[in-house]
């Protein structure tokens, strides 16, 4: 997922890397082709799409402004970004390796209309020049069996998994999917955002940021709806607060931040609150210790598969909310974070184990 247009895709991309090179591993990012979708596209495929998702950005009530802001954030995306992880638009397709990680993010997330995605072999390690392949934390996403078994894909994925080395997911759905096709229980491993220390070990994040006094709302561009945006902007006024995107351009957007990703988690570390209906904002927010709030949904493009079971196994369901009238009476509620901060130092220790242990088979 190294090539998406996404803070998240780009921190675990960079976290899982950072880990595996402190375990003396030279990292390199394999390509995948995106395959043909099983459900019909999202707004088209190729230049149509883009078009598409350009012109649905100035459908929001958001300052002009900010909404140019947004599309000359994803222009410039991946010649601003991917010297970090060292890629570039040269793809890296099926390259002799000692080791095939697959994952984190939603690699296995096959019955979805993302035309960058689709149904990839690849991305179940088909084609592949490894000795080995193994996952790292991958998920289905909102794939489920019962997605898998109506598309007619699953036995096609349960023969892709049964031949990998060792199987880790991250939530709960995932790990149901791969016990019921392979007979046998995966690896749980926290996302590489959470596993890989950014607030200690990351030399990139800066110390401060040129805002104060603001709100976070960070999600895909238009996700949040205009009723969810009048509790938000509500909120906002009442505590004298701008509301700042990121990641994506929303009805109540004071103004949209283009930074990097490292500057991301600044921003999270000096916000007032954020509220997020993602996965990734979710685990900024908690690795920055700030007050948030999550809201998990289940229609649409639900995130209930993987965004709640994430709450649950840091113990923090009690950030999830439903609908917007509860924002307020969720934020100042006080909170901790020591429980999933013994948590995430715990899971930290299993995610170097579970890697040691892959790369040390191959050593021998």
């Amino acid at each position: 997922m190294q090539r998406i247009y996404n803070y998240g895709s780009f921190l675990q991309a960079y976290g899982l890397k950072q880990i595996l090179s402190e375990l003396g591993c030279s990292v390199e990012f394999v390509d995948y082709h995106a395959g043909k979708c099983l459900i019909p596209p999202d707004g088209g495929t190729g230049i149509s799409r883009k078009i598409s998702k350009v012109t649905e950005v100035f459908r929001y009530d958001a300052p002009l402004k900010e909404k140019i802001r947004f599309i000359k954030y994803k222009k410039n995306y991946a010649g601003n970004y991917y010297p970090y992880l060292k890629i570039n638009e040269n793809m890296n397709y099926s390259p002799e390796l000692d080791i095939l990680v697959i994952g984190s993010d939603e690699v296995f997330n096959c019955v979805q209309n993302n035309t960058n995605v689709g149904f990839s072999p690849e991305l179940f390690g088909a084609d592949n020049n490894a000795k080995k392949v193994i996952s790292y934390a991958g998920s289905f996403g909102n794939t489920t069996l019962e997605k898998l078994e109506k598309y007619k894909v699953s036995e096609k994925v349960s023969g892709w998994l049964k031949k990998f080395s060792a199987v880790s997911v991250r939530d709960a759905n995932s790990g149901q999917i791969v016990e019921k096709l392979t007979g046998k229980k995966p690896v749980y491993n926290l996302d590489p955002v959470l596993a890989y220390d950014y607030i200690g070990k990351c030399r990139h994040i800066p110390e401060s940021v040129p805002e104060s006094d603001y709100i976070i709302l960070y999600g895909y561009s238009g996700r949040f709806t205009k009723e969810e945006c009048h509790f938000i902007r509500k909120y906002a006024d009442r505590k004298n607060l701008k509301v700042f995107c990121i990641g994506g351009v929303q009805n109540c957007c004071d103004k949209f931040i283009d930074c990097s990703p490292f500057e991301v988690i600044a921003y999270f570390q000096h916000a007032n609150a954020i509220i997020t209906d993602t996965f990734h904002g979710t685990i900024l927010s908690v690795i920055t210790h700030r007050p948030f709030v999550s809201l998990v949904r289940k229609s649409g493009y639900g995130n209930s598969e993987k965004l709640g079971d994430l709450l649950e196994r840091l113990h923090l369901g009690n950030r999830k909310i439903d609908n917007m009238k509860m924002l307020e009476k969720m934020l100042e509620k006080d909170f901790s974070f020591s429980e999933t901060d013994e948590i995430i130092a715990q899971e930290r220790k299993h995610t170097y184990e579970y890697l040691k242990a892959q790369i040390k088979s191959v050593r021998n």
